[in-house]
């Protein structure tokens, strides 16, 4: 098959003095020994839009102005600084889709995740290196032991349809989803409390899910943080039966989800998935030191957000930015 070519300024110039002569289109492409529908479409293509003539002139500006537009958009290549800034925020656990993003909103540099993808997986020493950072697959939805069906144990329970809309909307912050992640045979948990609008999280490793001690650990959480918690959202689990106890103590407003519906605190379900990162499913939290949990909370905290405009929690939260990189 014969490759197709641009037309020449030449040619244009030819087709603009031939259809003012009268000639048809057909005759054009028969003299420039091209098809008729590259005549047509090139005709179509580069009309003054107020006036029904092809006209040379405007035909080279629209190219002109075309392939312009077209260099403009092709991603720029990678060299070594900004495969270096790749590596750095890939070691940061920075997602390729986080990273492009955030190379194009803090450094204004195009480059898209399928070329980060690329560039990890072009060199096998490479790939090994990153490998341990990069997001592992998971479900979607993890079992949830039943928790829904105590729902009516509860004492006090608030249903979230009667949570105002301002917190469905993420207007503010202050609006909270708590949860647990459950470690190995069950025996240790980690109390995990994320803000609605900025995703900013706390994480607790407790030894027991009974109420009082996770009730106590999310206290301890969100005290420093008391003048901007407002409500708090839980699934049913009986480990949150002293609701009340922890809004009397952050002066906030407690609502649960519906049984077995864990998209309504979507935002902590995801959370979660991100913390087993740092924690596969089997870990034994009795193994893991506080400072892990740390840094990996702060890791989260840190973290460009792509449904938050590509800015981390801490920047929200605290309304101050410090560069990645």
């Amino acid at each position: 098959m014969k490759q197709y070519q641009h037309l020449a300024k030449e040619e244009r110039f030819y087709i603009w003095q031939a259809l003012r002569e009268g000639k048809t289109q057909q005759k054009v492409a028969l003299a420039l020994g091209r098809h008729p529908s590259t005549i047509s479409r090139e005709v179509r293509r580069n009309k003054f839009r107020h006036c029904p003539m092809y006209t040379y002139h405007w035909a080279m500006q629209l190219w002109r102005f075309r392939k312009n537009m077209a260099n403009q958009k092709k991603y720029r290549k990678l060299n070594p600084q900004i495969e270096q800034m790749i590596v750095q925020l890939i070691q940061q656990y920075l997602s390729p889709e986080q990273v492009s993003g955030y190379l194009k909103k803090h450094h204004g540099l195009s480059i898209s995740h399928e070329t980060i993808y690329r560039f990890i997986y072009s060199n096998r020493a490479r790939k090994g290196a990153l490998k341990p950072f990069l997001r592992q697959g998971h479900k979607h939805r993890r079992k949830r032991y039943g928790s829904g069906a105590r729902a009516s144990r509860i004492p006090g329970r608030v249903c979230i349809t009667e949570r105002p809309d301002v917190v469905e909307n993420k207007e503010r912050l202050g609006d909270w989803e708590c949860d647990t992640v459950i470690g190995k045979d069950r025996k240790s948990v980690l109390v995990t409390v994320v803000d609605r609008k900025s995703l900013f999280s706390c994480c607790s490793r407790v030894y027991s899910r009974s109420s009082d001690v996770v009730g106590s650990a999310i206290i301890r959480l969100l005290l420093p943080y008391k003048d901007r918690v407002k409500t708090l959202t839980f699934d049913n689990g009986s480990e949150f039966v002293k609701h009340k106890k922890i809004g009397k103590a952050l002066d906030a407003k407690t609502y649960f989800a519906h049984p077995y519906s864990s998209w309504e605190r979507g935002i902590n379900e995801n959370t979660n998935g991100l913390l087993r990162q740092f924690f596969p499913k089997k870990t034994d939290f009795r193994d893991v030191t506080w400072r892990q949990v740390k840094n990996a909370i702060n890791n989260l905290n840190n973290r460009p957000r792509k449904t938050r405009g590509y800015l981390t929690p801490n920047q929200i939260f605290n309304n101050e930015f410090v560069p990645l990189i």
